[in-house]
């Protein structure tokens, strides 16, 4: 485990912190949770009219894989944002824990890696049943930095919880990432839960999260993190086990070949969701980046596709031309997305799934306060620089 020190992030106007902080305070009512577009999202095209059309984008580069069976899939440049290639980059699905990557963006200068937390029964009350566990236990205490390693590597919900209750908890931070969702330009997603677990209204896209696995990885730590094969884990007692990372792609496991060059990033499976994973992979000094979502088949059809686009990106599509873009957060000097006539039909696919109901302790009422308190708790993250850059069938995430 690496510890990095993080200079707190400052804010230049003191109001829009102030009426962020009470925006992500204030008690959330609980409202119908549909499975709707975010706020904004319906009359705004984000990264380039062809992504919100129908069927396959390309422009040259070779014929595409075969037998890609994704209901959404996007590929683009990690340096210049390019989208090489996509298909339903703007269908609005489950996300599953691929939306930890935001919760990661949004809390890791949180606190120091090496800060100490002894985790109470409080902490872990509430988490839905079924959830991915890395196996956080009351009574431990754990360094912020394994709680960290807890979510990458084991998407642990157990680990979200207690790092979302340190943050203030959960209803705070749903509300902060979807300010940093709206930050980013991430229009597509609505949070409910911070875990990405099935809650009714918690959508993502392909593009929203290759935009969150993109900026994500311009930090150290979240690089860091991701790219850990294996770690230690504390047991308690001064005892550890061992935890491996569930990308495949990375860790080889459940007879997928690792992928060369692999970085990470985040996989996620959920009954709703199916299963949906984020990655990107180095190759002769360029860097790709690919989101797949919900393959017909399961299995290892997810990591399969997404080797099979990477490649394509590699060699063929390296004379493609754009078709869309990956645009720049508010905060870091991105040009906000503007009306068009294209964008305002419904986003290919609009109408997507949702789970049945929410779930315990109170997560299931957050999604759609999470998404008004959004519009001011936005504005101060777009005042916000980061100081600093550089088992076969899954448990539910």
């Amino acid at each position: 485990m690496h510890a990095f020190s993080r200079p707190s992030p400052r804010l230049s106007r003191r109001s829009l912190l102030a009426l962020a902080a009470t925006a992500a305070t204030a008690p959330l009512a609980a409202a119908p949770l549909a499975a709707t577009p975010a706020a904004a999202a319906s009359d705004v095209v984000v990264g380039g009219a062809r992504l919100v059309a129908d069927g396959v984008q390309v422009n040259g580069g070779g014929a595409l894989p075969k037998k890609l069976t994704a209901r959404a899939w996007l590929l683009a440049d990690q340096d210049s944002g390019e989208v090489l290639a996509s298909y339903r980059a703007h269908l609005r699905v489950a996300p599953a824990s691929t939306l930890k990557m935001l919760f990661a963006d949004t809390l890791l200068d949180r606190f120091e890696h090496t800060e100490r937390y002894r985790v109470t029964d409080a902490d872990l009350a509430g988490i839905p049943d079924g959830s991915s566990l890395v196996g956080v236990k009351a009574g431990v205490t754990y360094t912020v930095g394994q709680l960290w390693q807890g979510v990458f590597l084991r998407s642990g919900n157990d680990a979200v919880q207690v790092l979302a209750r340190m943050n203030g908890g959960v209803a705070k931070t749903v509300a902060e990432m979807q300010a940093r969702a709206v930050d980013l330009q991430a229009l597509d997603t609505q949070v409910v839960s911070p875990d990405g677990y099935d809650h009714d209204g918690q959508l993502s896209s392909a593009y929203d999260l290759a935009l969150f696995a993109r900026h994500g990885l311009r930090d150290a730590d979240f690089r860091a993190y991701c790219g850990t094969r294996t770690a230690e884990f504390p047991a308690g007692g001064g005892k550890t086990f061992r935890i491996e990372n569930t990308d495949r792609l990375l860790s080889g496991t459940y007879g997928v070949t690792p992928y060369p060059g692999m970085i990470g990033v985040k996989n996620g499976f959920t009954s709703n969701a199916g299963n949906t994973f984020t990655g990107a992979a180095t190759r002769a000094g360029r860097t790709l980046v690919v989101t797949v979502l919900h393959p017909k088949s399961g299995h290892n059809a997810v990591y399969e596709e997404t080797a099979a686009l990477l490649d394509w990106g590699f060699t063929q599509g390296s004379s493609a031309r754009a078709v869309g873009t990956l645009v720049e957060a508010l905060s870091e000097g991105g040009t906000r997305a503007s009306a068009s006539s294209a964008g305002k039909a419904p986003h290919a696919g609009a109408q997507a799934s949702s789970a049945e109901g929410g779930g315990p302790d109170g997560w299931g009422a957050l999604g759609g306060a999470g998404g008004a308190v959004a519009l001011m708790a936005g504005g101060a993250y777009a005042l916000r620089r980061r100081r600093r850059r550089s088992g076969e069938v899954p448990p539910e995430s």
